[in-house]
């Protein structure tokens, strides 16, 4: 009888712990069986984390990568415009130089033609000189009236090659006397000349265009 209890007991116990050692696996079970879900939602979560962290990092590089782009685009639109504008300046600055070179090429040959004479008739000078002199002096021999004609003839005609080439005489009696063109070397009393005025012609001076070759030598009425 003490042995069936003993046994009862034992099995009690035994049914009890294993009554116990089922609940305890039944909420092991419980426990476990949740775990995995538990671990699972975790995982997802930190997966869904890193899922947005990688997205918006990849979206700020991208806005970087596009704001960099476009800073460099409108760096290179500002740069190109600024070369545009040099290049333009520097275009204008080429013609207005090119034009101006032109010009001074055309002023230069147009001044060297126009002077070009210059030297040959300051060469006839003397040969001008001589024959005034020769009509002034020869005019007061009646034997010389003959010969006068065909000297005053021949320096008229010089006169006139030499006047389309440029050259004009200067000095006239009875003009103002002008220090630019007139050489005083004297005064003379003239009354029939004004104060100031050329009263005797020595020699004959000479305009090649603007230029002056050779000053008139003048007597002035005091």
């Amino acid at each position: 009888m003490q042995r069936h209890k003993m046994n009862h007991s034992y099995g009690q116990q035994g049914g009890q712990q294993g009554g116990q050692q089922g609940g305890h696996t039944e909420n092991g079970a419980d426990s476990h069986s949740t775990r995995p879900e538990d671990g699972f939602l975790e995982h997802d979560g930190i997966m869904f984390g890193q899922n947005v962290g990688k997205n918006a990092a990849t979206d700020a590089a991208h806005d970087e990568a596009a704001a960099s782009a476009e800073n460099a685009a409108s760096v290179e639109s500002i740069i190109e415009e600024r070369c545009k504008a040099e290049l333009t300046e520097l275009r204008l600055r080429n013609a207005a130089e090119m034009d101006n070179f032109k010009k001074r090429l055309t002023r230069e040959h147009d001044e060297q033609m126009r002077y070009a004479a210059e030297k040959v008739l300051g060469d006839l000078l003397p040969t001008l000189d001589n024959l005034d002199l020769a009509l002034r002096y020869g005019s007061k021999s009646e034997a010389c009236k003959d010969m006068l004609q065909g000297v005053a003839m021949t320096h008229k005609l010089l006169l006139d090659a030499v006047e389309k080439h440029g050259l004009k005489p200067l000095g006239e009696e009875g003009e103002e006397f002008d220090p630019n063109v007139h050489e005083a070397v004297g005064f003379e009393d003239r009354p029939d000349f004004a104060p100031n005025s050329v009263a005797r012609v020595l020699q004959r001076g000479f305009k090649l265009g603007d230029r002056l070759l050779r000053p008139a030598k003048v007597m002035v009425k005091q």
